[in-house]
């Protein structure tokens, strides 16, 4: 009975990791065949203030959530999420540094994910306070220690060196009504030359289904931490 049972959870177990195997090759396969047709902005996911950094990119990602949630506490949960403390985010990490074979960052980085991103590279490129703020680097992803560099916007917007790609990344709250919101967040990539164009394409294609789940696994616990916010908040003065 209990070699039965061993046999049936590894059957299952291989069952799973097979179907799971199988999702990754197939995002990776599509992102692969999309590259360099990014999918054009939704009427409430236009972004002007991001268009004047990169009007033309390579590849993005689009992810929203509504908050019961005012527009500032929403921007404000954003930018000081702890991004390190899910596992699941974690793990992502991990993963990168074992397929990739780079070495694992020992630096001690601020817990919010604005300050963190700040301290491993990434500057600001513009900001409307409380709203929004656009994040960028030039750096090449492809490389296992990838190092991000930040530029002011004027040296950003001109930057082309070959073998280099640009990013933007933003984190933007909208108002729905005085008590909540739509949180979103995109990001924008463009190679600087066809040699970094070639190498983009393989590494957004093999790591996307991470990168995805890295943003899907953010948006859950941000909402949750912004209508906490908003409940103490309404509590504290009687709402």
């Amino acid at each position: 009975m209990a070699t039965t049972h061993v046999r049936s959870a590894l059957t299952w177990t291989a069952g799973a990791f097979g179907v799971a195997a199988g999702t990754y090759a197939g995002y990776a396969a599509v992102t692969w065949l999309r590259y360099g047709h990014p999918a054009p902005a939704t009427a409430d996911s236009v972004d002007p203030l991001l268009d004047q950094f990169m009007p033309v990119y390579d590849v993005t990602e689009r992810h929203h959530i509504d908050v019961a949630a005012p527009t500032s506490i929403t921007y404000a949960a954003a930018c000081e999420q702890d991004l390190m403390a899910g596992p699941l985010v974690r793990t992502i990490f991990r993963a990168r540094e074992v397929l990739l074979g780079s070495e694992p960052d020992t630096g001690t980085h601020p817990r919010g994910l604005l300050a963190m991103m700040k301290s491993i590279g990434w500057g600001v490129l513009a900001e409307v306070p409380g709203r929004e703020i656009i994040m960028g680097a030039v750096t090449q992803p492809w490389k296992a220690n990838v190092v991000f560099r930040p530029l002011p916007p004027g040296q950003f917007l001109a930057f082309n060196d070959p073998d280099y790609v640009k990013i933007v990344w933003t984190l933007r709250a909208d108002p729905i009504g005085a008590q909540a919101s739509t949180f979103r967040t995109e990001t924008r990539v463009v190679a600087t030359n066809a040699d970094a164009r070639a190498k983009l394409r393989r590494y957004w294609a093999f790591l996307s289904p991470g990168i995805l789940l890295f943003r899907w696994s953010y948006l859950k616990p941000l909402k949750a931490a912004a209508e906490q916010r908003a409940s103490n908040s309404s509590v504290r003065f009687g709402g």
